[in-house]
């Protein structure tokens, strides 16, 4: 039988956690000039590459629930940023206004910042490592 300490220095799902509030500390910190946390910019940038995604597939790309999809909207479109539109009555596209892309573009040398540091900090071949072994821990673990 496993033990609570077995456990608990053993949970991938503890440290996956762990590791995402530190990298997610470490961007906010570069990207406060900016006005957005990095959860904002995440969704300023799919909204802006997609061209405007129907919330449902937004939340996909983000692999966000589409509850707290909605709730990280409430803020960024009361500040202009996205614009969220009724398609028909069901589908709700969310699009990048002009005053997004702006800031959009703003915080991008910011976020470019906080990456090259944690690339630096990992090592190109540890970058790469962990690059691989999160995409494949977020396609496996659905």
């Amino acid at each position: 039988m496993v033990t609570l300490q077995d456990a608990a220095a053993s949970c991938a799902c503890l440290k996956a956690r762990k590791a995402a509030r530190a990298v997610t500390r470490a961007y906010d910190r570069a990207l406060r000039p900016s006005g957005l946390r990095v959860t904002q910019l995440n969704i300023l940038g799919a909204a802006g590459v997609t061209g405007g995604a129907p919330l449902g597939k937004l939340a996909d790309i983000l692999g966000m629930e589409r509850t707290t999809l909605t709730r990280n909207l409430q803020l960024i479109e009361r500040e202009g940023l996205i614009k969220v539109v009724n398609v028909d009555g069901r589908t709700r596209n969310v699009m990048l206004t002009a005053a997004g892309n702006k800031r959009l573009t703003q915080a991008l040398p910011l976020w470019e910042n906080a990456q090259s540091e944690l690339r630096r900090k990992l090592g190109a071949r540890d970058w790469t490592a962990v690059q691989g072994a999160l995409t494949t821990l977020a396609r496996i673990a659905l």
